[in-house]
Parts: structure tokens; sequence; C-alpha cells
């Protein structure tokens, strides 16, 4: 949702209709993850993508007829071993897309759009089959709710199964027995109830220590990739908005200071990039006795070896110095700003999937 939303406010302030498609059902190959998202305009443009491009065009004139009804719909594809071949997987699979108009003017929507943008934990549920077809209700972290998704009995389940029965950032489906909106019924007859669940977990940070030029394409990768990217150097002259116009937040404070303003959890990286000691060290120490899954330190195994002695002499334990990955980022053979970001950015991608 958050790589759509430039491009749908351009659509929407151009007048046009628009059309959402979600993944909310996958089984075999799935270039996509549940929860993917396509955007279309009444015009035909799009933005994201469902696939890996077997079912982009089905997707496209669905959402047409979608825009111009208004009655939402959800759609089975059986993508082929020959079709998924074409588009670089290896066999064939089962893909459910709903698709429905974009209601800007809803309570969900909105509420959605605002957590997005603050980086807060919530959780839409979509009725994606059953009667209420294209009902949301937003659940922020806290328990409060915007939207409707029929009746207060449905509301109150989903605030239930956001809290209880869904892992933060993850999505899945849910059939619900009802009857006159009361959920599971002791008497029939019941309706069943298809409702989509996804919960939007903050996005997570990448924390770029020091202001140096490897920095302004780390936070350009970074970006495109999801992190929310905050830059700290506690000099003026490196960290300026000139230079760092496209970071989400620069901190011209000492790392110690920075962190404990910005709050460090289990999905925060820490790039180390400054190759100054002084700042150096104090941001390992710092970044080395949080929950971050991720710190890695710029420069050669000299400077590796006197940061290692500075925070021995700090009594940092030898086991939470082991963390440091150094020379940070993966061995690609670059020696460009722009090559030694990539590099960085692969690892810290890398080491959110247990890979590095």
């Amino acid at each position: 949702m958050r790589n759509l939303t430039a491009e749908i406010e351009k659509w929407q302030g151009q007048g046009k209709s628009i059309a959402q498609a979600t993944v909310v059902h996958v089984w075999g190959s799935a270039p996509r993850p549940l929860g993917s998202r396509m955007a279309i305009s009444s015009d035909g443009d799009i933005a994201g993508s469902v696939s890996g491009g077997c079912v982009e065009g089905a997707v496209v004139e669905v959402a047409r007829t979608v825009i111009d009804s208004g009655v939402p719909k959800l759609v089975r594809f059986d993508v082929t071993n020959d079709e998924a071949w074409s588009v670089g997987l290896t066999c064939g699979g089962v893909l459910e897309v709903f698709i429905a108009a974009l209601d800007s003017g809803s309570e969900a929507q909105q509420a959605l759009e605002s957590e997005l943008a603050s980086d807060r934990i919530s959780t839409l549920a979509t009725i994606v089959d059953g009667p209420g077809a294209g009902n949301q209700l937003l659940i922020r972290g806290d328990g409060s709710r915007r939207g409707d998704l029929g009746s207060p009995d449905l509301n109150t389940w989903a605030i239930w199964a956001a809290a209880h029965d869904l892992p933060d950032g993850a999505a899945g489906r849910r059939k619900i027995e009802t009857r006159n909106g009361e959920v599971a019924p002791k008497e029939g007859p019941y309706e069943v109830i298809d409702v989509f669940l996804e919960a939007k977990a903050p996005r997570p940070k990448l924390i770029i220590i020091g202001a140096v030029h490897v920095a302004i394409p780390l936070v350009s990768f970074a970006k495109t990739m999801g992190f929310r990217t905050i830059v700290v150097d506690p000099r003026s002259a490196f960290a300026t908005e000139e230079r760092f116009a496209h970071a989400d937040e620069i901190l011209v404070k000492w790392p110690e200071e920075a962190f404990a303003e910005i709050g460090i959890n289990a999905t925060t990286s820490v790039a180390v990039l400054s190759h100054d000691l002084k700042i150096d060290v104090p941001a390992l120490r710092a970044a080395l006795g949080s929950p971050a899954r991720y710190v890695g330190a710029l420069g050669s195994k000299k400077t590796q070896a006197k940061r290692v002695a500075a925070l021995q002499d700090d009594g940092v334990a030898d086991e939470q110095i082991a963390r440091i990955h150094s020379p940070i980022g993966l061995d690609i053979g670059g020696r460009r700003a722009e090559e030694i970001a990539l590099s960085v950015i692969a690892e810290v991608v890398a080491a959110s999937h247990g890979r590095a």
C-alpha cells in the first residue's frame, strides 16, 4: 500500500476512478506474497503488482468492470506450468485476488493511510466474499477502530482476531459463520463470510551512523526496499537537508542520544559508516546492547581491530562484539560508493531473512 500511495494520489488529483487488487490467497509457486497490491485507474494506468506478470492483464480487465459497477469481485486464477515458466517461475499455482473500487472517503481507508504514514501498528479486516463483500474495518494498535464490517458482533470478532489470531506483519483468511450479523450462531440457517486480515507492521528501520558519501546511495536503496531511513551524525556540516533530502529523518546528535530518541527493536538495522572512532565506538556500544537484528561497520581490518579494543575496554562482551558485520556488506568486489551501498543493503536484507 505504501508504494502505491503516490500514484493513487496523482490519479485522484486527475479525477480518475480507481480499483485496488489485493492478493488474498496463494498456493504453489507465488512470486508475490499475501497482501500484495495493484492499483488500476479508470484510464487503465497500473501501479504495483499481484503476480510476476501472468495475470496482470486479466486483473486490469476485471478492475474495469468493478470500477463501472462498483461491485467488488473475488477472482481465482489457475496459473499453468507453461504460464509460470514464461514469467520465471518453476511451476504453476493458484492465485486469488480481491478487486474492489478504492473509496478514499471511507473511514477505514482514511485511517489506514494515517497509520501507514505514521508507521504505527494496525490491522485491516476486509470481507472478500459473502454478505457485505468490500466492507472494511481498521483496528489500531491501541484497539480503537474505524470503519464497519456490517455488525457489532463482526467488528468485535475482528478486534479479537487482530489481537490474538494474527502475528505482526502477517496476513490470512478466516471464514466466519454468521446469522443476522451474529458470529457463530447457535441456530441456523447461517451464512459464511470470508474475511481477509492483514497486520500492518511499522516499516523496519535502517539507522545510518555517519552522513558520509556512501550513506547517500544507501538511503536510496534502503527506501526502495521499504526501510524507514534515519541518518545520524553529530557533525552538522555532513548531516544536511541538501545532502539527505531523501532520508526520512536526519538527527544531528551523538549516537547514544539518537538511539534513545529513535528506539531500537528486533526489526532495526544499524550501519556504522562514519569511520571515526569517536562516533563509531559509542554507536556500536549502544547498538550491540540493543535488540537490533543487524549491526555492521565500515572499515578495514585494522580499523575494526581498534574498535574492538575500544569496545573491550568499555566492558562490551566478546559475544556481543562478534555480532558486528565487518567489513560491512556482502563481498561483491565493488569500490564505488554506490557499489558499497548496494553491498550493505544486500547484507541487511539477507539478515532480515536469516541468511546473513
